[in-house]
């Protein structure tokens, strides 16, 4: 088997002369040396992004041209939300429960379901209601009743619906309550979650959407306790959280609690 040499073809055999062999030396050397260079200019062609590449100029000359992936990349913006408008009318029940919270009182057992096709996890929908009523500051603040979420619909005093406009719109309507597929309702053993307030909440509201979402599961589970429509108090002051936050805040602020600083909080009763 033959080989070839990077550095010429083979030297014959014999004795040269000293400034020869001095030449040919520094060569030999030069090569080396050029040899050396190649192979880390190739090592630093491989590179992670984020890395900083030890050869930039070697590295850029490999990139596409404006500086590589992501040099001078705009921020995009995130997609927009899409909302299904209607699904097939079929709900999947978020499984296990809770334990009872609160100090006293009468006990409501709820179980929360998802209506098929609404991209929304039964799981962290429910969740997102146990942590609302379980806080101090929600209806168990009263100290007059206790709350627990239950699988079954045989346990359950109520459920708690997130549906999609339509299917809201619809299961509201055999209740007699016209939502035009754009509020939340309650109807006897019924706390229906409008989908799309839940993903969107309303324009000019004020707050982050978290803030909506725990208004709106307060203020209908409120009507399920028996809580009625109230007005805002002031300008500027907290929109109790049994005002109809969703059609606007007549000058108060979003507020998403019944109870603040450990007090019933609460506008005039609108009839």
């Amino acid at each position: 088997m033959t080989s070839s040499s990077p550095y010429g073809p083979p030297a014959s055999r014999g004795e040269r002369p000293p400034a020869l062999l001095r030449t040919r030396s520094r060569r030999r050397g030069a090569v080396l040396l050029g040899l050396a260079l190649l192979l880390a200019t190739a090592a630093g062609t491989v590179v992670t992004w984020g890395d900083e590449p030890s050869t930039p100029a070697t590295v850029a000359d490999r990139l596409p041209e404006g500086g590589g992936l992501g040099a001078h990349a705009e921020p995009q913006e995130a997609p927009p939300v899409v909302v299904p408008s209607y699904g097939p009318g079929r709900f999947v029940v978020a499984t296990g429960g809770t334990p009872v919270v609160g100090e006293d009182g009468p006990l409501h057992r709820y179980r929360v379901v998802v209506e098929e096709g609404a991209g929304q996890d039964v799981d962290a929908f429910a969740a997102s209601v146990d942590e609302t009523l379980a806080d101090p500051r929600s209806w168990i603040a009263s100290g007059e009743l206790r709350v627990q979420r239950v699988a079954e619909a045989a346990e359950a005093d109520f459920t708690v619906y997130l549906a999609t406009p339509v299917t809201s719109e619809r299961m509201c309507a055999e209740g007699g309550l016209s939502t035009e597929g754009y509020t939340s309702c309650r109807l006897p053993g019924q706390v229906i979650i409008n989908l799309a307030r839940w993903m969107e909440a309303v324009p000019d509201y004020g707050a982050p959407l978290s803030v909506y979402r725990t208004y709106v599961i307060n203020h209908e589970i409120g009507h399920e306790f028996g809580e009625g429509h109230e007005a805002c108090p002031a300008p500027g002051s907290p929109a109790p959280v049994m005002q109809q936050q969703t059609y606007g805040l007549e000058g108060c602020l979003a507020n998403a609690w019944p109870y603040l600083d450990g007090r019933r909080y609460a506008g005039e009763i609108i009839p």
